[in-house]
């Protein structure tokens, strides 16, 4: 393995100079900025043109924190994350994408922490075998268990084997959360608009379809109130289990789907989670493209249509409340019965990060009452500190919030002294380590959660690339 690792780190070398050198001269200082990143012989995954981008961006970038902050983080996925291999069974593709400091695969993070990259597979070949096996990958998790979060590289059981749900050793973990089979999806569709690559749509990917829309329908409960999906945990964190021996709090049947638990793996309160709700419906819908245009099952695609169509009219039912401060917003959980949960968590998808994942338009007026409403104290989640301020959750508990939330805040900001502030805030919670955290205490950055934790540093890169690509360098380079 060594020995595969220093050919290809040697091969780098050589492409990485030839690129550096055909590049136009850089001017800045930032080229000289040195990051935090493992050596170049230690990187699990190493592409020349991402090597490129940072070097581009980087002599964009006036600020030499700025330009060590996107060095350190936009690769970090790539630098300690990803192992890419050949399937020893069917010889395809296959990627297995760690969190960061924990050794599992979840299916949100994964394809969350592989997007940014996608942009550039057309330019890398070694790029876009890694992000199709990490489809591959995903896909075939699915056909293990679609109500799983997290898997396993191999059969190896794990420490949470001792749920009582059906789990099996190729699970790491078994919270059913809505996207988890969205998440997937949308990297697929990217990855075949960006590369034209259907290849990964086989006879698996529609075994996979077929199991996301019978999951969906069996989370509607319209027929069983239960459902076939129990979990519960022996733990003295509330929302690591579900009450209601092990089935959840109670839903209507109106239509929507449950999800047992929220992206931040917290169990949710009343289980029609509307962002993943919302989430759902572009995921059916993208479904319904592949499946019509590379497929050319009309069949499937009428069925995903049809249940994203269901969806969207049940969310404009009962997803939206008169709030008496901010007008109409949507709330963050409802149970169809007419009770409601008012409040945001950083995690993705979340009232926040709507437009970001394409579910609803920035210039929605529901949307935009609900924004102003979840980033105030309105929001019990919504913290405020000496240090910085942000939306965390019942994660992290009290005073911490997440730089994913202010991450959102940047991605779907049209005001760029607000865009700036966030950028300011991500700089200045760094506690002085050149990347992102999974929250930090808002009076005091020094004191966070998860020093590596791969989604929030590549989410980062990507922030900074669009803001780059919307015309914001000046903006960036007056901080």
């Amino acid at each position: 393995m060594k020995q595969v690792r220093l050919f290809l780190s040697v091969i780098f070398c050589g492409l990485f100079a030839a690129t550096v050198a055909a590049s136009p001269v850089c001017e800045s200082d930032n080229t000289l900025v040195s990051g935090n990143r493992p050596p170049v012989g230690e990187r699990l995954f190493v592409s020349p043109v991402i090597e490129a981008q940072i070097e581009a961006v980087k002599c964009q970038l006036k600020n030499p924190k700025l330009a060590k902050m996107f060095e350190n983080c936009f690769p970090n996925t790539l630098d300690t994350t990803v192992f890419f291999r050949t399937d020893s069974v069917d010889g395809k593709n296959d990627t297995f994408v760690i969190t960061g400091d924990i050794h599992a695969m979840w299916l949100r993070d994964s394809a969350a922490q592989v997007y940014p990259y996608v942009r550039f597979a057309s330019q890398d070949e070694a790029l876009r075998q890694m992000i199709e096996g990490t489809i591959r990958r995903q896909i075939k998790s699915i056909l293990i268990d679609p109500y799983a979060n997290a898997f396993n590289d191999g059969s190896t059981g794990g420490e949470w084997q001792s749920d009582f749900t059906t789990m099996v050793p190729e699970v790491h973990e078994r919270k059913w959360e809505i996207d988890s089979l969205c998440y997937p999806v949308r990297l697929a569709y990217e990855y075949w608009k960006r590369t034209g690559d259907t290849s990964v749509f086989d006879g698996k990917w529609l075994d996979a379809v077929d199991l996301i829309l019978q999951t969906f329908r069996e989370q509607q409960r319209k027929d069983n109130p239960k459902g076939p999906y129990r979990f519960l945990r022996r733990t003295d964190r509330a929302l690591d289990t579900l009450n209601n021996v092990g089935w959840g709090s109670p839903v209507s049947g109106c239509g929507l789907i449950v999800s047992c638990f929220r992206p931040s793996d917290d169990s949710t309160t009343f289980q029609y989670l509307v962002p993943s709700n919302f989430f759902a419906v572009t995921t059916l819908r993208k479904m319904a493209e592949i499946l019509s245009e590379v497929n050319n099952d009309g069949n499937r695609a009428d069925q995903c249509t049809a249940l994203a169509d269901e969806v969207s009219q049940s969310l404009k039912k009962y997803a939206v409340y008169n709030h008496p401060e901010f007008g109409e917003i949507y709330a963050f959980e409802v149970d169809g019965f007419g009770n409601r949960m008012l409040m945001d968590d950083a995690n993705v998808p979340s009232l926040l990060a709507m437009p970001y994942l394409g579910d609803v338009e920035m210039d929605d007026t529901v949307y935009r009452n609900t924004r102003k409403f979840v980033w105030s104290k309105s929001n019990p989640y919504f913290f405020s500190g000496k240090a910085g301020e942000g939306i965390g959750g019942p994660h992290v508990g009290y005073s911490y919030a997440w730089p994913m939330s202010i991450m959102m805040k940047a991605f779907t900001a049209d005001n760029d002294e607000e865009i700036a502030q966030c950028v300011r805030m991500l700089m200045n919670t760094d506690a002085d380590t050149g990347f992102m955290h999974e929250s930090f205490n808002v009076n005091d950055a020094n004191d966070f959660t998860r020093s590596w934790f791969a989604w929030q540093n590549t989410l980062f890169g990507e922030l900074i690339l669009k803001l780059i690509d919307d015309g914001k360098l000046d903006l960036l380079n007056s901080l």
